[in-house]
C-alpha cells in the first residue's frame, strides 16, 4: 500500500511539475474500469482455505489483462500490459508468487519471512529452487519507510500508471503547446507569401 500511495504521489508532483493539472485526469477516458476494480479487490481475497485465493489471484490478472488491452491505445497502458503480463507469468508457472529471502530481510521484513517459512500464503511463497523464472518475482527490496520486496512486473506496472497519469495531467498543457504552434505556423505563412 505504501508503495502505491508513493508511486501515485510522484506522478502527481511530476505531472504538476510539468504544468499540468489534476482535473485533466477527467478527460482520460478508461473503458471496462469495472473490470480493474474487481481484478484489484480479488487480490485481497485471502480464504477460506488456500484454493480460494489462488483462483481469485488468477482472476484478478486475467481481467487486469483485458482492461489493459481494452485501453491498450492510452499513453502508459503498454507498459502496464508488459507489467501485468510479467507478474501473470511468474504466477502462473510457480502457483503463487516466489518472494526472495534476501529482498524480504533487505526491506525489513524479517518477521514477513518467518511467516513464510511456517506457513506459506496461498498467494506468496519463499523461493526455491523449484521456482521458475524467479528473476520475475518478489525480488528487488525497496528498504524503509517503503519497506517492501517488489517484482520487476511490479515496476512496470507502477510506472505505467505514472505515465498515464502524468500524460492525463498535461492533456490541456499539450493542447496550448500545439494552439501555440499551429498560431506561429499561420503567422509565419503570410510572411513567406510575402517574401516569396
Amino acid at each position: 500500500m505504501k508503495l502505491m500511495l508513493g508511486s501515485l504521489s510522484l506522478a502527481l508532483l511530476v505531472g504538476f511539475l510539468l504544468g499540468g493539472r489534476l482535473h485533466n485526469l477527467s478527460s482520460v477516458h478508461l473503458q471496462w474500469t469495472g473490470l480493474a476494480i474487481v481484478g484489484f479487490a480479488l487480490q485481497f481475497v485471502s480464504g477460506p482455505g488456500t484454493t480460494l485465493p489462488l483462483v481469485c489471484l488468477y482472476a484478478s490478472f486475467v481481467l487486469l489483462t483485458i482492461f489493459a488491452v481494452k485501453n491498450i491505445r492510452v499513453v502508459g497502458f503498454p507498459i502496464i500490459l508488459v507489467g501485468i503480463a510479467m507478474n501473470f507469468l511468474v504466477i502462473g508457472l510457480n502457483q503463487g508468487m516466489p518472494v526472495a529471502s534476501q529482498a524480504l530481510e533487505a526491506s525489513g521484513q524479517s518477521d514477513t519471512l518467518d511467516d513464510l517459512i511456517d506457513n506459506p500464503y496461498p498467494k506468496h511463497h519463499l523461493a526455491s529452487d523449484d521456482d521458475l523464472f524467479v528473476f520475475l518475482g518478489d525480488v528487488i527490496a525497496l528498504p524503509q519507510p517503503i519497506g517492501q520486496a517488489i517484482s520487476i512486473g511490479d515496476i512496470f506496472t507502477y510506472g505505467g500508471v505514472g505515465i498515464v497519469i502524468v500524460a492525463g495531467m498535461r492533456v490541456a498543457a499539450r493542447r496550448d503547446e500545439e494552439a501555440e504552434d499551429h498560431a506561429l505556423a499561420d503567422d509565419a505563412g503570410p510572411m513567406q507569401r510575402a517574401g516569396g
